[in-house]
């Protein structure tokens, strides 16, 4: 008789588990237009409107794919094989896994960013510089990033 073993990864604390998933859920879209949003459309109100939108919308979709995951035990196309093997299904599936690939591209790019930033304030670029200053710094800055 022999055991099967799983090598699939696992969340070593459900902390770890929570804290990845409001990661990838909130994004840093969110936080970086959080501010200026809700400055825009009227403070408190619209904060409690988009909190309900979010628990609301988001924590059904993350049921959802955990769910199909959980009871599949298979990736994200692997899911929509395994529920509807010969259908156009999986394409869904791939078009989630390209998303993700998608995203991280852009946020690598907003990495570089923030650590050419890091290393210009740390240098002391930004000394006795005004808003408009650092936004032409900034213009300029991904123009052409190998500039000093």
């Amino acid at each position: 008789m022999t055991t099967a073993t799983s090598d699939r990864g696992t969340w070593s604390s459900k902390i770890g588990f929570i804290l990845a998933g409001a990661g990838s859920a909130i994004g840093l879209g969110n936080i970086w237009r959080f501010p200026t949003t809700t400055g825009q459309f009227g403070g408190a109100a619209f904060v409690l409107v988009y909190l309900i939108s979010v628990v609301f919308i988001c924590l059904a979709v993350m049921m959802a794919e955990l769910s199909l995951g959980r009871n599949t035990q298979k990736n994200p196309v692997g899911v929509y094989n395994a529920l509807a093997p010969k259908s156009g299904w999986k394409y869904l599936g791939m078009l989630g896994v390209l998303t993700g690939w998608g995203i991280s591209s852009f946020y690598s790019v907003v990495a570089g960013w923030t650590l050419g930033y890091i290393f210009k304030t740390a240098a002391g670029t930004f000394t006795n510089m005004g808003p408009d200053q650092i936004a032409t710094a900034f213009t300029d800055f991904i123009s052409n990033p190998f500039a000093s």
